[in-house]
């Protein structure tokens, strides 16, 4: 019989977190609590202001609906929000964020497939004309799939993490034998090895595929180092990357 683990004590299941993460946690919960309660609606406030009042004929035009070109798949990093990126206007960017900016192959088993649907929707509905993998560095996602510290855990403590970045088990093994697991050229390789493997799942699925056969569709891969703020593109032939001028 499987055991209720909601009356465990909150110093049980973090017992249980590596450090990284409990540190992690705790910085979070202690910048909640020096932030006023009211940022949020105060945000709302300028963007009412500065975003929405001087921009009412586009906001009445996104009424109808939109149509961007591009759809973004980025990490939901809070340090790399696509829209600042890119100083792109509402309406014109098409956003799928989550862990490690992460695409999984194309599969029709049983499950909730929340990148697969919005995929099948810009592609197919919205017919973007591009879609950009967007990795980054500094990406807490890939650190994890590399020294895989979270590896055996359960879902809810850690296991949905170690579940999801599993999609790079085989692109992490060359760069852990030949670079090891730890250090910063070691997880620069993975994040950039990370967004290759999104490009390659993404080309799994038929309906991109057909559409990149007929050409009414691009994919690009791309990095942003929040260190020096540089984005380097891919080059589609040798999969290196360099920076934008």
């Amino acid at each position: 019989m499987q055991k209720d683990r909601s009356c465990c004590p909150d110093s049980v299941m973090r017992a249980s977190l590596p450090v990284s993460i409990l540190t992690a946690m705790k910085q979070r919960m202690t910048d909640t609590e020096s932030q006023d309660p009211d940022k949020l609606i105060e945000g709302y406030r300028r963007f009412r202001k500065s975003g929405w009042n001087p921009h009412r004929e586009r906001w009445k035009e996104l009424r109808d609906g939109q149509q961007p070109d591009l759809m973004i798949i980025a990490c939901s990093d809070s340090r790399v929000d696509p829209s600042q990126i890119f100083d792109v206007a509402p309406g014109e960017m098409f956003v799928v964020r989550n862990v490690a900016a992460l695409v999984p192959p194309f599969e029709t088993s049983p499950g909730h497939h929340g990148v697969s649907a919005a995929l099948e929707f810009a592609v197919q509905v919205l017919k973007v004309k591009e879609i950009m993998v967007m990795g980054h560095g500094m990406c807490g996602g890939c650190k994890v799939a590399l020294t895989r510290e979270l590896h055996g855990t359960v879902p809810g403590e850690g296991g949905f993490i170690a579940d999801w970045i599993g999609l790079l088990d085989e692109a992490r093994d060359p760069i852990a034998n030949e670079m090891g697991t730890v250090g910063r050229n070691a997880e620069r390789a993975m994040e950039l090895a990370a967004v290759q493997v999104s490009l390659d799942n993404l080309r799994t699925f038929p309906c991109i595929r057909r559409k990149l056969k007929d050409g009414e569709l691009r994919l690009r891969g791309s990095f942003f180092a929040i260190s020096d703020g540089a984005l380097h593109i891919m080059d589609d032939e040798s999969g290196a990357f360099a920076p934008v001028r």
